[in-house]
């Protein structure tokens, strides 16, 4: 069992999709999947817009979106929140676009008042964006993105949001037209629940248009290419990803099926209670607790777990060849002193359960200090959600 936060959980429908044969590259029926596929994530964004997909990963996105909408020697404000954001800012940096980054206060949520004060004092309006992750997946906390717009508005600043929903997209709440977000990226491994492979980035007209000034434009990233193509293989910069668009359109479907994204999001938000439930129970101040103090700033994608005292190579390693567990590593600053619980994509309750209780097993088994059972608690808050769902 895969218990780290992504690539999540592949369901069966989705991975028989990927096996289907190939069809006719330039016959309509693959063209209508590609288009399912569109549709159903229109729901899942919040944004009709059709959006741009890149074979690759969530890193391909943020190429794609710093070449198509920076040139060399714009500024962006990188809101720091973990790990990831920055990450994005590196890479913007190695294109020739000045960074500076913004941090939160440690172990908490971007602070939409800090960004409102920053942005504040650019009076000549010198910085063109604003780049920040939903969750991050490295801490597990989210990020207020309404509130960054907000203060945005407040301020009436031009600069483009651009929001990494990697982690999120399809388990977190979001609304990218509503919010007024102008760039969203995303991929296909986590809530969207295909393999790793197809990143995606929605592009509003305010940020398409800067496409035109753009100098860090590439043939195979251009937006104009792809928007403009003539050919369906060139919406992909050469030959589609046709087995990934099979499982896309699966797996969209299975959100349909569900009830929507609004049961999706229940489900997760659920299904993250549970899991709290029990790293509460566990707690105590030598050993588990959470790295996102705040319950109000955590993820229904994913939650990092501290570790304090305990051995967590040790607890890794019990879970996962003893067991069968594997969890995800603690990362960036959390390196060997956490582990992280996906909750994301296709999940239920007997899965999380199962999770949970191999997780205690494993802390029983190596002696390590716990408050009290994770497992009972756990049980007892999805009871309340059952009787009430």
């Amino acid at each position: 069992m895969v218990a780290s936060p992504g690539p999540s959980v592949i369901p069966d429908r989705v991975l028989a999709a990927m096996a289907k044969p190939m069809p006719d590259l330039y016959g309509e029926h693959i063209q209508g999947v590609y288009q399912t596929a569109v549709d159903g994530l229109a729901s899942i964004v919040g944004c009709s817009i059709e959006p741009f997909m890149v074979i690759g990963n969530g890193h391909a996105a943020w190429q794609m979106t710093i070449a198509n909408t920076m040139s060399r020697g714009d500024k962006v404000l990188v809101l720091d929140s973990g790990l990831f954001a920055v990450a994005w800012g590196e890479m913007a940096s190695m294109s020739g676009v000045e960074v500076e980054v913004l941090s939160a206060q440690p172990n908490q949520a971007v602070d939409s008042t800090a960004v409102a004060e920053r942005l504040g004092n650019d009076l000549n309006h010198e910085i063109s964006a604003v780049l920040m992750v939903q969750t991050d997946t490295a801490l597990s906390v989210r990020n207020d993105v309404k509130a960054v717009r907000d203060a945005m508005n407040a301020l009436n600043h031009p600069a483009l949001l651009m929001v990494d929903c990697i982690a999120s997209l399809g388990c977190d709440r979001y609304h990218m037209d509503d919010w007024g977000v102008d760039v969203t990226v995303a991929a296909c491994q986590k809530g969207l629940m295909v393999p790793p492979g197809l990143a995606f980035v929605w592009a509003s007209p305010r940020a398409y248009a800067r496409c035109a000034t753009a100098d860090l434009r590439t043939t195979y990233f251009d937006w104009e290419e792809r928007r403009n193509a003539e050919a369906f293989y060139q919406l992909f910069g050469g030959t589609p990803p046709i087995s990934h668009l099979y499982a896309l359109a699966e797996a969209t479907a299975l959100v349909e099926q569900e009830g929507g994204i609004e049961a999706v999001w229940q489900r997760h938000e659920a299904l993250a209670a549970v899991t709290h439930a029990a790293i509460d129970a566990w707690h105590t101040p030598e050993g588990i607790g959470f790295a996102v103090s705040n319950p109000d700033q955590r993820s229904a994608a994913v939650t990092t777990v501290v570790t304090g005292s305990i051995d967590t190579d040790k607890l890794n390693e019990v879970c996962r060849l003893q067991a069968g567990l594997s969890l995800g590593l603690g990362i960036g600053e959390f390196s060997g002193r956490a582990f992280r619980i996906g909750h994301m994509g296709h999940l239920n309750p007997p899965m999380l359960l199962g999770t949970l209780g191999t997780i205690e097993a494993a802390l029983v088994s190596i002696g390590a200090p716990m408050g009290g059972s994770g497992v009972a608690a756990a049980s007892e808050k999805l009871a309340t959600y059952l009787a009430n769902s």
